[in-house]
């Protein structure tokens, strides 16, 4: 089975939503970035990865692309190829202490990511697991959000992905030569090699990089009102629309005071701490709960993880009617590997006594109205543009405090429907890694040749005990999938 070559995001700057990813970070609570951990069946054959690797980074220019900084804020950043890359730099290996059991690789891939990518580089990095127990080996990667979203990160994996263990690795590739070669046709002193001589090209760059945006947006304008005198209805659609994103950045900006809260009395504490927990269920066996009350897989998983908040808050002698969560919202209309087309979309899930396929409804319904209202508004992306050009301080407390409003984040994922190789290795499960980035925890879904493997990604500080809250959720998706067979 032969994998197709994908197109892969080519864009000279930051969106707004990329840009704001990109400026938040500045405060480590709002790390953005996106990890995962690739558990093999066996030792990797490094060398051939690397040789793999580098073929794959020839094809992707922005695995070989830095940031450069737009001039005050005119314009969002920019990428250019980064003159001095070094592969050394984004892949090393490591080998766990003996015995290497599973807590000590989930406790090092947490510490993994708390490491905080080199700015001046590619934002992206890999680090080869030694030592697992049974004579395997895993694989910890982390690229920044401003880099690619989860679907276009999947697409970016495929690049050193087989379909087979035996298939050969590509030949090898001058990447230096590719690097060097795109370095060569790009304006020299925008790449910021001469920061003394840089500035009036980089104004330059970033003005006409503003001019563009605001040409299309006035040409647009213009042709919405030429339609007005034919359809008069499309003023008071638009002036409606117009409201209602308003009133969506007057909520997140300033929420009532019902709306500032936690759903959760127990899961208030927020850190930078972070605790990675696993479970392992079926996308057959989702399948068959979401199907049990008309919903799919997503239905079923945000429904089974409002009842573990459920059974965790009972086992504390808690009482609880909601959790307060968010789930993905992609907008991608491409096959692109890379970019970013998503939009995160707050809900109140029923965390209440529930018999399951009742909870499955409610969580749908609400799903639904969540996603309504996104669209309508444009969700918390709308906010980008707005808040790209006020002061880092002032955006990043806004969204530590919208932040601290999740109990926890979700998002669902569909990797391939078959098996996948790693230069010989077979992979056997991936467990995401998603930005926690001030919520009580990240919680996120891959489905991947018939497995579904959630990543409970936990602030210790909210969730303060996460083994028993991974427990509570394995129980959940068990007694849901008892009740709906």
């Amino acid at each position: 089975m032969a994998r197709r070559e994908r197109e892969t995001d080519a864009s000279g700057r930051m969106s707004e939503h990329e840009a704001l990813m990109w400026n938040i970070e500045k405060d480590p609570w709002l790390n953005p970035s996106g990890g995962s951990l690739v558990l093999l069946d066996r030792e990797l054959d490094v060398d051939q990865f690397r040789q793999t690797l580098r073929a794959g980074i020839a094809k992707t220019p922005r695995l070989y692309q830095r940031v450069v900084p737009g001039f005050a804020r005119l314009s969002t950043p920019a990428w250019v190829p980064d003159a001095e890359f070094d592969l050394d730099a984004h892949l090393r290996e490591v080998v766990l202490p003996s015995p290497g059991t599973e807590r000590q690789l989930f406790d090092l891939a947490a510490r993994l990511y708390s490491e905080p990518l080199d700015r001046t580089r590619p934002l992206w990095k890999f680090v080869v697991i030694h030592g697992v127990q049974k004579k395997r080996s895993a694989m910890f990667a982390i690229i920044h959000h401003s880099v690619s979203d989860g679907i276009g990160q999947l697409r970016m994996a495929e690049l050193y992905q087989q379909v087979s263990a035996d298939e050969p690795p590509p030949p090898d590739v001058d990447l230096e030569a590719i690097i060097a070669e795109a370095v060569g046709q790009g304006d020299a002193k925008e790449l910021g090699g001469n920061y003394g001589t840089s500035t009036r090209a980089n104004i330059q760059a970033s003005a006409t990089h503003v001019a563009r945006r605001q040409f299309g947006i006035g040409r647009r304008m213009v042709g919405e009102v030429a339609m007005w005198p034919a359809d008069p209805s499309r003023f008071t659609d638009r002036v409606s629309n117009l409201v209602d994103t308003v009133k969506g950045a007057a909520a997140q900006l300033s929420p009532s005071e019902e709306e500032a809260q936690s759903s959760s009395p127990l899961w208030k504490g927020r850190s930078r701490h972070r605790h990675l927990e696993w479970v392992q269920l079926q996308v057959d066996d989702l399948k068959k709960v979401g199907k049990s009350a008309g919903g799919t897989i997503n239905d079923a998983f945000m429904a089974g993880l409002a009842e573990a908040a459920h059974r965790y808050h009972v086992a504390h002698g808690v009482d609880i009617d909601t959790v307060n969560s968010s789930f993905v919202l992609s907008t991608r209309t491409d096959k692109k590997a890379g970019g970013n087309a998503f939009t995160p979309v707050p809900v109140k899930l029923p965390a209440g006594e529930m018999d399951p396929v009742d909870r499955i409804s409610a969580v749908m319904a609400a799903a639904e109205d969540a996603k309504l209202d996104a669209q309508k508004t444009g969700g918390m992306t709308g906010l980008s543009g707005v808040a790209n050009l006020l002061p880092t301080s002032v955006v990043t407390s806004t969204a530590r405090a919208a932040a601290s409003r999740i109990d926890f984040a979700t998002s669902n994922l569909r990797g391939a429907p078959f098996p996948i190789f790693v230069s010989g290795a077979e992979v056997t499960a991936t467990i995401p890694m998603g930005p926690v980035a001030g919520t009580g925890a990240n919680i996120t879904a891959l489905s991947m040749n018939g497995n579904f493997d959630i990543g409970l990604f936990i602030d210790p500080e909210a969730i303060a005990e996460p083994e028993e809250f991974r427990r509570h959720v394995e129980e959940s998706f068990a007694d849901m999938l008892d009740a709906c067979s």
